[in-house]
This record gives structure tokens, C-alpha cells and sequence, in this order.
């Protein structure tokens, strides 16, 4: 396990442009509290970094800013956490303003929050016990602008979060499916293989920060809007989910979920788990959900997917978004998974009362309207929860 955990953090330094050349590990059952590692440890880290013209190294947990000041002093080179490797592949990665909003705010909360260890030295150097030195009026200046700028992005997060409650509201009459998973599980590629899209696709780590929505067919008649999201990974900074939550939020708002997990990983079922986790903290664990195993082209023992398939009955579907294998399969399971939900009721409102139409068909799919000399026979098909908010509409 260890192994594996070392493998994807490698894999998230190259994301950020980093190359790998050693790999360490130190078993304790504590960490210590002024390097994390052991002090001989960290001494032969620093030795390896000399003999390797190392310049960079990255610990796979969280560390203290004093924890960081402590190492970087020892070692002599730059030291970065997990949390600090992924908030600069986020940060690389951010294309719209509002991604790059998100992963300031996420930064910014980050380095609040060691900011006390790092500058410590300054007030030992230059304050005086019971007394306010420059280091401690210092840091204090730097508390008061990141709590101004943080309060600023706010703002600019729950402007961009009303927007898209707005553009929302004229797309409700459409089921909506949210992609979720793991980091590099395949979601942007499988949203490219139902919509005929080109969003962004790479084999890296984090290649989405941004949602996208596309509409898609799952029969001649049955539209649907797929949502991708961004991935999730383990040990996820807590600051950055929180950043990102009116990204985030279009999972809360979709009414299926679409769980794509990456199957020819070895480590997928704790994938899954970290995946269910993030889902149970958003408030989303309970939505109808559909698991996507995914990259079954990559897997050599089909044994392997046809166990996990009985394993979780109905819920489940194996595909190849790459490869367009087993798409309308996954479609036919989206539908089952919609009809148990779906109901389509017919009634009869005057010409006039177009603008009385209009809003019903704001939660509502239009299947079939046929005119009368005196009456507008409408078919509508819609989600069940909202037949009460309908009848109320239609009656009013």
C-alpha cells in the first residue's frame, strides 16, 4: 500500500512538473513534532539531496509551517506537503477566472494557517519576551491583508455561485447527470464520448478544475444534461473542497450521479470509498447513483470486472469511454435509473395561458402537444418530487 500511495504521489509531482529521482520512507508511530521525520532522517534526506543536486522535496502528509521552517533550515532546500503539491497543480491547471478565484482562496487559506511557524524566527530574532517585536507586528500585517483578499474572493465566489443558480433555473425540466470520481478516472473522456464534445482530456492528474455541461440523448426522445466535475484524490486539502464548493454545488444540484471508477487502478476500491466519503460530506449520499467502471480495455482478467458487476447488481455498468465500449449499454442504465424516478402526466390549459406553460415546462419535458379548437392537450414528463409543485401550477 505504501507503494501505491508513493506511485500516485509521484505521479502528482510530475503533474506539477517535477521529476522524481528518489523516494523515501521512515515508519514511526508518531510523527515529530519539529520535523515530522525523525531528525537522523531528516539528515539523510538532506544528505541524498546533495549527492542527487536535488532541489525540491515533498512530503506525502501535511506539515506545520513550523515543521517546514525546521526541514528547510536543516535540509537546505525547499520543502512542500501534499496539500501545498496539489494546491500548485490546481493552480497551474485553473483556466476560467473562476477556478483561478477558487485555488487563491484555497492558497491563501493554506499559508494563513502556517503562517505563525514560518515567522517565528523573525520575533526571536528581533522581539523581546512580554513584548511585540518587529517579526510579531509583521506577522500580523500579513494576517490582516490575506483575511482582506479571502474576503474579497468571497465575494467573488457567491457572485459566480447566484450566476449559475440563474442559468440554472431554465435547464431544471432536464434530468441531470453528475460525472464524479477519482482524479484520472476517465470522466472527461466519457463525457467527449456521449456529447461528441472535445472538452479537455489528458492522462494527468487534475486535467478538469472546471465544470462543463453538455446535453446528450439517451434515446430518441429522453435528453439529459451531463455535468462534468472536478476529481477527487486522497487526503483532498479540506481547504480547497471548500474553496471549490460553488463548483462543487452542481453535484448537490443534479438529481443522478454517474460514479466513473477508474477499474484497471489497483487501488480502485479505496478510490471508491474516498469517493463515497466526499459525496457523504457534500450531503449527496443518498442521490441515485450509477457506479461506471471504466478502462475495462486495460484490464487483462475480465474475470475481475464480471465479479465486480454481480458484486453491485443493477447499480453498476462496465464501459471504455476511449474505446466506446458498452455506451448504449451505459445509456439503457441511465434510463432504468431515471424511470424509477420519471413520470409522465397529461392535462389541458386554455391558448391563452402561455406564459402558465412556459413555467411549467421550467421543471418539465415536453413530450406531445396537441391542439383542440378551444383546449392545448399537453404530455409532460418530469421527476416525481415535483408533480406536488406542478399540480399547484396547473390548477393555480
Amino acid at each position: 500500500v505504501i507503494e501505491e500511495y508513493l506511485d500516485e504521489l509521484t505521479l502528482l509531482a510530475d503533474t506539477a512538473g517535477a521529476k522524481v529521482v528518489q523516494r523515501m520512507v521512515q515508519e514511526r508511530q508518531t510523527p515529530d513534532p519539529a520535523f515530522y521525520v525523525g531528525k537522523g532522517k531528516a539528515e539523510q534526506i538532506r544528505l541524498a539531496c546533495e549527492e542527487n543536486d536535488v532541489n525540491l522535496v515533498i512530503f506525502d502528509d501535511d506539515l506545520s509551517g513550523v515543521q517546514i521552517r525546521n526541514l528547510e533550515k536543516l535540509i537546505g532546500r525547499r520543502v512542500l506537503d501534499r496539500s501545498a503539491l496539489i494546491l500548485d497543480i490546481f493552480a497551474k491547471r485553473a483556466r476560467t477566472s473562476e477556478a483561478k478565484v477558487q485555488v487563491e482562496m484555497a492558497q491563501l487559506k493554506y499559508n494563513l494557517s502556517r503562517l505563525a511557524g514560518r515567522w517565528r524566527h523573525f520575533s526571536q530574532q528581533y522581539g523581546i519576551i512580554g513584548t511585540k517585536g518587529p517579526g510579531e507586528k509583521q506577522i500580523e500585517v500579513d494576517r490582516r491583508l490575506i483575511k482582506r483578499r479571502l474576503a474579497l474572493l468571497r465575494e467573488k465566489v457567491e457572485s459566480v455561485s447566484r450566476q449559475r443558480q440563474l442559468r440554472r433555473i431554465p435547464r431544471e425540466g432536464i434530468p441531470k447527470f453528475a460525472l464524479v470520481g477519482y482524479t484520472n478516472a476517465g470522466k472527461s473522456t466519457l463525457l467527449n464520448a456521449l456529447s461528441g464534445s472535445d472538452s479537455f482530456v489528458e492522462d494527468r492528474l487534475f486535467a478538469t478544475l472546471d465544470t462543463y455541461t453538455r446535453r446528450i440523448y439517451l434515446s430518441s426522445s429522453i435528453r439529459a444534461l451531463l455535468v462534468d466535475t472536478v476529481g477527487f484524490i486522497r487526503k483532498l486539502p479540506p481547504d480547497l473542497v471548500a474553496s471549490f464548493k460553488s463548483t462543487l454545488e452542481e453535484i448537490t444540484f443534479s438529481d443522478y450521479i454517474l460514479h466513473v471508477v477508474d477499474i484497471s487502478s489497483r487501488t480502485f476500491r479505496e478510490q471508491i470509498q474516498i469517493v463515497e466519503e466526499t459525496l457523504n460530506q457534500l450531503g449527496c449520499a443518498s442521490r441515485p447513483t450509477l457506479i461506471v467502471f471504466n478502462k475495462i480495455d486495460k484490464v487483462e482478467d475480465f474475470e475481475k470486472v464480471k465479479t465486480l458487476l454481480k458484486e453491485y447488481a443493477s447499480n453498476s455498468v462496465a464501459i471504455s469511454a476511449e474505446r466506446h465500449i458498452n455506451l448504449e449499454e451505459l445509456k439503457s442504465k441511465m434510463l432504468e435509473l431515471m424511470k424509477l424516478e420519471i413520470v409522465e402526466k397529461s392535462f389541458r390549459i386554455k391558448p391563452n395561458q402561455a406564459d402558465k406553460l412556459a413555467n411549467i415546462l421550467s421543471i418539465a419535458e415536453l413530450v406531445e402537444e396537441r391542439h383542440r379548437s378551444d383546449t392545448l392537450l399537453v404530455k409532460i414528463r418530469l421527476q416525481k418530487k415535483d408533480w406536488d409543485k406542478l399540480k399547484r401550477m396547473i390548477y393555480a
